[in-house]
């Protein structure tokens, strides 16, 4: 994996870029939609990889290595051919699932044992399981494992955990050298900063974790109960510790109007679940606001959702409609809705990089800031 920086604002931290990989290249700063168990729920990949042209999405270790598997989706030629996504994937460690598993889990120095939500059986995540089991998917880019607290958490116990991470990360990079020596993979691994809420552990974190002199780095611990303003916080104390000429990921955020606030602290890319999971309960992100579509005004309106939007839904069907889908409980609508709240995260963040590339970012950023406050 390569990183090519294109462009930078120079009144904030953005940046544009392209991450090269072996499925292809991803422009930056860049939103991944969430397709947790090798699927972003309700959506083919030919509408992923046409009218919404993601260029990279995200699964889950930790559902796939529970069902169907690691060996499995290695048997089958790999995540890309399993699923028939011919463009990059991003996968996760799995850790931050495994952690908020409380009580079906006991955390060591070694890894975390824990028992799986479908049947109970036991199972181990260690720095170097992790690593093996992302490389049997044949992932572009992987996580390694880390330990992440919810909010709020104590500077003795964020303390323990980022160290934890840290030495997790030292020895899963070991094993990751290792491996991509005897394989030839050209998968790239991520090390994760760490620290909860507290800006000397981030720093801590982030300087240790230099030392493995990584692909890329990511900032994790966030959207875990935090106010907002926190999360941007701890982003912006981050970012400027990290490599220059490497991807920088926060890992789980956030609302279309934090988009550009995140691409402002340096952030090049971004994960979270919002746009699909809002999207199956009725309520779309548009130009001009939120549309809970369950609401009765509604029922009789013939315009579509967001009169602005290229896409397909809006393009063809109205509010009246889709609040029938809804309220019938219709899957369709799951469908319809996710790729509309799809289609404007991901032309969000296309006009922030063109912004960037423009020079005109700064007006970008004012402007949402503007809407924001009115």
């Amino acid at each position: 994996m390569r990183f090519e920086l294109q462009a930078e604002c120079p009144d904030t931290g953005a940046r544009a870029g392209l991450i090269h990989t072996a499925h292809g290249v991803i422009e930056t700063p860049v939103f991944m939609p969430v397709g947790t168990q090798a699927t972003v729920k309700g959506i083919p990949q030919r509408d992923l990889a046409g009218d919404l042209d993601a260029r990279v999405i995200l699964a889950n270790t930790y559902h796939l290595f529970l069902r169907p598997g690691h060996e499995l989706i290695q048997k089958l030629g790999g995540l890309h051919r399993f699923m028939s996504w011919p463009r990059a994937i991003l996968t996760d460690s799995g850790g931050f699932q495994v952690f908020s598993l409380s009580n079906l889990r006991k955390i060591t120095d070694q890894g975390v044992l824990f028992r799986s939500h479908l049947d109970g059986d036991a199972h181990l995540f260690t720095p170097q399981s992790t690593v093996d089991v992302q490389l049997a998917f044949g992932s572009d880019i992987m996580m390694v494992l880390d330990e992440c607290l919810a909010y709020p958490a104590s500077h003795e116990a964020a303390n323990h955990a980022m160290r934890r991470t840290i030495d997790w990360a030292r020895t899963g990079y070991r094993h990751y050298r290792h491996r991509i020596e005897e394989s030839g993979s050209e998968a790239a691994l991520f090390p994760i900063v760490q620290g909860s809420m507290f800006a000397d552990l981030r720093r801590a974190c982030a300087n240790e974790l230099l030392d493995l002199d990584a692909p890329g780095y990511a900032i994790g611990g966030l959207s875990v109960g935090e106010p907002r303003a926190l999360s941007l916080e701890m982003t912006e104390v981050t970012t400027p510790l990290l490599p220059r000429d490497r991807p920088r990921y926060v890992m789980g955020v956030g609302m279309p109007e934090e988009l550009p606030e995140y691409v402002a602290r340096g952030v090049d890319m971004m994960d979270c679940v919002l746009p699909s999971r809002n999207a199956r309960n009725g309520y779309l992100f548009t130009s001009s606001g939120r549309v809970v579509i369950k609401q009765t005004r509604y029922r009789e309106d013939p315009a579509p959702v967001d009169a602005n939007c290229r896409c397909y839904t809006c393009r063809t069907y109205s509010r009246a409609y889709l609040r029938h889908l809804f309220q019938s409980g219709e899957i369709l609508f799951s469908t319809l809705a996710t790729l509309h709240n799809l289609t404007h995260y991901l032309d969000r963040m296309r006009q922030i990089r063109q912004s960037i590339l423009l020079g005109g970012f700064r007006n970008f950023l004012d402007g949402i800031r503007g809407a924001a406050v009115e």
